[in-house]
């Protein structure tokens, strides 16, 4: 978790528009067109998000991805996760024991134990693990829906639905 990429933004983002379609598979090219995005980069995200048991695919005509879980079972640190591996916030480079002053030998004091500024980083990313563990899909779409019109809604149902018509039986799957 070095670094949060956008691939855990539109990630999530593709998670929320699963979860607004619980009964239709939707397929990585309708994912990326809905979101201004390419497909060979929602390529790279959906497999990983399948290994972690986030999302299931769906193969044939009206395949595509949907939600594995129910979305209040998945939690945010989870699809960060899944996207960005479980790196550490910090990588500390123990430059401690470096100092000039030390002449390449440095006494026990000064390398002893984790590092001052380490502590600090692992207590940092310990709390954002705990609240990003603690927030869920359900949390985030609802805190979204209080924003969104209804009319929003009715909008992103009718462009899924005229994707599945413009599909027809050779449309594509998974891609």
């Amino acid at each position: 978790m070095a670094h949060m990429t956008v691939g855990v933004e539109y990630g999530l983002h593709c998670l929320m528009w699963l979860m607004g379609s619980p009964d239709k598979p939707l397929s990585n090219r309708d994912l990326a067109d809905l979101q201004g995005i390419s497909t060979s980069f929602l390529a790279k995200i959906f497999p990983k998000l399948e290994r972690a048991g986030i999302v299931a695919a769906f193969e044939g005509v009206k395949g595509g991805y949907r939600l594995a879980r129910s979305p209040d079972q998945i939690s945010v640190l989870e699809v960060v996760d899944a996207i960005e591996g479980k790196k550490p916030l910090f990588d500390c480079q123990e430059i401690r024991g470096r100092c000039a002053a030390f002449n390449g030998d440095p006494p026990r004091w000064a390398t002893k134990g984790v590092c001052a500024i380490h502590a600090a980083m692992l207590r940092a990313e310990k709390a954002m693990r705990e609240s990003l563990a603690n927030q869920s899909l359900a949390d985030i779409a609802d805190e979204f829906g209080r924003k969104a019109p209804a009319e929003f809604f009715d909008d992103i149902s009718q462009w899924i639905e005229s994707r599945a018509v413009s599909k027809g039986p050779r449309g594509p799957s998974v891609d």
